[in-house]
């Protein structure tokens, strides 16, 4: 086999013809007369056409003979895939070829919290791209303990190739590869994932997001920033080394791209730019409402494809349910540091445990002098919320429930929890540290003079509600 890196794309059979290639020829080029491939690869305006139909033509035209393959940045804008990994690839022969190895895989989830796990490529949740109307040829090398498949989640291809041990396949032995290859007729948000002995492979975290780009986008459909973000849950027990795969409610690790907050990367744009927001879950068992702060968006598109612009939906949150992926897009014409996360308030905390006792309100005396004669460091949680734990001590390879630094102190929100950065005039996206605030735009204490001045009298409000911390509240204290 050879490496080619000759395409057609932008070429277009009239600027063929006009260079004295025939139409026989032009059409042997594009390895089909079928007008829907020429369509595609003339791209929009081409003879009267638009943006690509997806239809069953196309669906046919392109499962029997693929267009040439494509390059990132000339024939596509890549994704960013923040704190993940993209899988690598060449091309062969005008085939784009890519190799999975599955492999345990140790994975930092935020500062002191580690877990030996199962992924690809030394990466959790890594991500395949390609261009719609390629054909890809996926290697699969098994390096797990057990056999495993792979199943490309949403991906129209031949029964054979779909990935279900058993049914489609035969399992992958450890140590033994295979060879999947087929031709991408659709395009849009797609996963991959094992598709065997699910419950533990996709709980140890052996899944991640397919992005095949559409051969030639509408103009209104190109973004300026482009990311792509896993959901996932796990449970891994304070102290533990490795996550628990039979768990099946009680989860208590929330991540984006394997990464709980503070270890996010923030999603850092321009003022003014077009963004696009891509979010999977193959997360065991649960739903992800994600919500972002400022920003209105439209939802455009779902792991079947995109939506027609008369049902794209405007809203903040974006549910995102188990086995589907999401795609919202809006402009960034406000800059600051904007919250992302999950809305369940338990997603957005790490390593709680549900099966404290309620403590708010309640008044524990002399237990903490007594319990810490026993234990110095010894502190009665939760009768004034839980925000106090934050920062907390604690056992080895474990991590604070709440809290990474931010510009005003702690940020009191852990898990699936990353900021959006948007700043004006930049032309690089590393973090640009936090943003600063215009004079008289930042909530600050409000003087007696502020609410006299709009008809607020200060001593008519309500004292405070005594806590622990409160001379009233325990002769502890």
């Amino acid at each position: 086999m050879s490496m080619q890196h000759s395409h057609t794309r932008g070429v277009s059979r009239r600027k063929l013809l006009a260079s004295g290639m025939t139409a026989g020829a032009a059409a042997a080029m594009f390895g089909t007369g079928d007008r829907t491939v020429q369509a595609a690869v003339e791209g929009p305006g081409a003879a009267g056409i638009g943006e690509i139909p997806d239809t069953a033509d196309l669906r046919r035209a392109l499962y029997a003979r693929p267009l040439p393959p494509g390059l990132p940045g000339r024939d596509y804008m890549p994704v960013e895939a923040p704190n993940s990994g993209m899988i690598p690839w060449k091309i062969m022969d005008g085939v784009k070829v890519f190799h999975l190895v599955a492999m345990e895989v140790w994975n930092e989830f935020c500062p002191g919290l580690k877990a030996l796990c199962w992924g690809y490529n030394g990466m959790i949740h890594p991500v395949l791209e390609a261009l719609q109307g390629e054909r890809v040829r996926i290697y699969v090398t098994n390096r797990l303990p057990e056999a495993t498949t792979t199943h490309w989640h949403g991906v129209y291809v031949p029964c054979g190739m779909d990935g279900l041990a058993g049914l489609t396949q035969k399992a992958i032995p450890p140590g033994e590869t295979y060879m999947y290859e087929f031709n991408l007729v659709d395009h849009g948000t797609k996963m991959f994932h094992s598709h065997f002995d699910e419950m533990t492979q996709i709980g140890l975290g052996m899944t991640g997001l397919f992005i095949i780009h559409p051969r030639n986008p509408a103009p209104n459909r190109t973004v300026d920033r482009d990311f792509a973000i896993m959901l996932h849950e796990w449970r891994i027990d304070p102290g533990a080394w490795r996550p628990n795969p039979l768990e099946m409610t009680d989860f208590n690790v929330f991540t984006m791209n394997a990464k709980s907050f503070p270890a996010t990367h923030p999603l850092v744009v321009r003022t003014g730019q077009k963004v696009r927001i891509r979010l999977g879950n193959l997360g065991p068992m649960d739903h992800h409402p994600i919500h972002l702060h400022n920003y209105s968006f439209q939802i455009v598109a779902s792991d079947g494809g995109e939506y027609p612009p008369s049902a794209w939906q405007p809203a903040t949150t974006v549910l995102v349910p188990v086995g589907t992926t999401r795609t919202v897009e809006f402009v960034a014409s406000n800059p600051g540091d904007w919250a992302m996360h999950c809305h369940m308030t338990h997603h957005v905390m790490t390593q709680m445990g549900h099966n404290f006792p309620n403590m708010i309100g309640v008044k524990p005396g002399r237990l903490g002098h007594q319990m810490r004669k026993l234990l110095p460091d010894y502190m009665t949680m939760g009768q004034t919320g839980m925000g106090m734990t934050m920062g907390m001590p604690s056992i080895p390879n474990s991590a604070p429930m709440l809290g990474g630094k931010g510009p005003h102190g702690l940020i009191d929100m852990g898990g699936m929890f990353t900021i959006l950065k948007v700043r004006d005039g930049i032309t690089a996206y590393q973090d640009p540290g936090w943003y600063r605030n215009p004079p008289g735009e930042l909530a600050l204490n409000a003087t007696a003079a502020d609410m006299q001045r709009d008809g607020i009298d200060p001593r008519r409000i309500p004292a405070p509600v005594p806590g622990p911390s409160s001379p009233a509240a325990s002769p502890e204290y």
